[in-house]
């Protein structure tokens, strides 16, 4: 509108915001669907300005003024987890949102053109795409019988089924179906299979605050340098414990976050703080100091004397908020793949 305003002739105003003349004739009058669905003007015509798409939706989608923001850090080179610090959103929904907006013919991003986009996409109500009676369906169903995680379906399905576009689902979309889907169909035909077995899903919320577990002072995973979140220097790694029948057995795990290199930490004889210590002292000492940059663990009882391992190998120990597994995922992640060859019960002595 503001460059039709400046003279410009409608097809060089498309020409110049990176659409067609077609479409932006749609977002002036409007169109008709072929189900009979009409949809208003993208573009208050008469206003002079470019409707917000966004004033009745909910906060958790991106606005016109955050991907505005986006093209502007993109174009001077931050990074995607930069600009999502800088959003407060997650470094995924900048990276999808670069993506799948980017534009077909230069591969750039126009802040407007993807807001229109998504205002298309946002039409409701939707058919479901994992719905019983399709093949779909039934692979991701018996993948999570096989215990498999809804990340690992998803890669499968490109792998198994590389031309075939119905047979595609991202993680989130099986998160959604086994527990958001109304009557839950999907979740009674798997019980319990995610490995997680949780009835709900669990939000990243902050843990609440409670009083320091530790003696000795915590350096809480807020302030970690920024640069650990890019994954671009190897040495930092993530900790956590995986227990035995009433906790009475476990082993550590160790898992690096740029290579998902894995080590596993052998507690025969308990796995108190001074154990644990002890293992990790003896285990990581056997590494090249560049790869001992730092290491990121729960407020864990085990980790009473993280003092001791910082001495002793030079390696800052970060801790993640309370009730925040989510911030030490990668291990996490590994956790859950370990449970399926040590599952819950086993003696882990």
């Amino acid at each position: 509108v503001q460059l039709l305003e400046e003279g410009l002739n409608f097809t060089q105003a498309a020409h110049a915001v990176g659409v067609s003349k077609r479409t932006g004739k749609v977002w002036r009058n409007g169109r008709t669907r072929s189900n009979g669905r009409n949809e208003r003007p993208l573009v208050d015509w008469y206003g002079g300005r470019v409707k917000d798409s966004t004033t009745t939706v909910s906060s958790r989608y991106l606005s016109i003024d955050e991907r505005i923001e986006i093209a502007d850090l993109s174009r001077s080179g931050t990074s995607v987890r930069g600009i999502a610090r800088r959003l407060g959103r997650s470094a995924s929904t900048v990276s999808r949102e670069l993506r799948r907006n980017a534009h077909p013919a230069d591969g750039g991003y126009r802040p407007h053109r993807a807001d229109q986009l998504a205002a298309s996409r946002r039409p409701r109500p939707k058919r479901r795409k994992i719905r019983p009676g399709t093949d779909l369906y039934a692979y991701v169903a018996a993948g999570l019988k096989r215990h498999w995680s809804p990340e690992q379906i998803s890669n499968r399905l490109v792998r198994e089924y590389p031309d075939n576009d119905h047979m595609r689902a991202c993680h989130e979309t099986i998160y959604q179906a086994v527990y958001v889907q109304p009557r839950g169909e999907l979740r009674r035909q798997v019980g319990n299979a995610l490995r997680k077995g949780r009835a709900v899903r669990h939000s990243r919320s902050d843990g609440q605050s409670r009083r320091p577990r530790f003696r000795e002072p915590m350096v809480m995973i807020s302030e970690r340098p920024a640069q650990i979140e890019d994954r671009a220097v190897p040495g930092h790694w993530e900790g956590d414990l995986i227990c035995g029948t009433s906790n009475k057995s476990a082993i550590g795990t160790l898992v690096e976050r740029t290579t998902r290199y894995t080590v596993l930490l052998a507690l025969p004889d308990g796995h108190d703080a001074e154990h644990v210590q002890r293992a990790i002292t003896a285990k990581m000492g056997q590494l090249p100091a560049p790869l001992l940059n730092s290491l990121t663990w729960d407020q864990g009882a085990e980790l009473a004397l993280h003092r001791d391992i910082t001495a002793s190998l030079d390696m800052q120990v970060y801790f993640c908020d309370p009730h925040s597994p989510w911030q030490r995922g990668t291990n996490e992640n590994t956790n859950g793949l370990l449970r399926q060859y040590f599952p819950k019960g086993t003696d882990l002595s």
